[in-house]
């Protein structure tokens, strides 16, 4: 199954320039069997995403993107925001209470610069550092490849998910119509609701795919 796991939809999302019905038409005619809605610090209950899922005939989960203060992180299974969510360790506590799993996002951010990086000894650096930094053993994969990352940026959280043996997941990160369908997850199982997909994501049973190309990502 193919399920983009990072979209953004206004006005759950203030910087999105969708709504949310636009968000899962365009995910559907890309020809994916899902979506998940990850607003900003933001969440949609079940009931939600079902009445959402039976009116447009395709698969749609409640997820959000949570700010920490070491980055972004995709988050599926918690229900509400809690104050102290910005700190990671308070957000990986509370991903374990409710049973649910964390995804590093976009990791390149903060940790990755193009022009230093195009020297093999400045990147060699920069992985380095990222791969020490305890926020990515709180997770349980990370974001290798994000459709609005630039090639270099997408293989930075490649090689880092690889130093790091975590698992690999791909979404748009899309904010407009347009982007949906640039990336997404292929899940190796079935998945019908969101306990399937965070069962999924905890065994590590997908890999990232290019859409753009087709292919298996970074």
């Amino acid at each position: 199954m193919l399920i983009d796991l990072h979209t953004h939809s206004y006005p759950m999302s203030d910087d999105s320039f969708m709504n949310v019905d636009e968000a899962i038409q365009g995910a559907k005619a890309a020809g994916l069997d899902g979506i998940c809605l990850t607003d900003h610090d933001a969440f949609w209950d079940s009931q939600q995403t079902r009445e959402l899922s039976r009116r447009h005939n395709l698969l749609v989960l409640p997820g959000s993107e949570i700010n920490t203060d070491a980055g972004h992180v995709l988050a599926f299974g918690l229900r509400r925001y809690e104050f102290g969510m910005h700190k990671p360790e308070f957000l990986r506590a509370c991903a374990v209470r409710d049973g649910g799993v964390l995804v590093a996002a976009h990791p390149y951010r903060r940790r990755f610069l193009e022009d230093p990086g195009r020297d093999p000894a400045a990147r060699a650096g920069m992985l380095e550092r990222a791969a020490r930094d305890p926020f990515f053993g709180l997770c349980a994969a990370i974001e290798s490849l994000n459709g609005r990352g630039s090639p270099q940026q997408n293989r930075f959280s490649a090689d880092l998910g690889a130093a790091l043996s975590l698992p690999a997941t791909a979404g748009s990160d899309a904010h407009r119509v347009a982007q949906l369908g640039a990336a997404a997850t292929e899940f190796h199982g079935k998945i019908e609701n969101l306990a399937d997909l965070i069962r999924l994501l905890k065994s590590g049973q997908y890999r990232p795919v290019d859409l753009r190309a087709k292919t298996p990502g970074p």
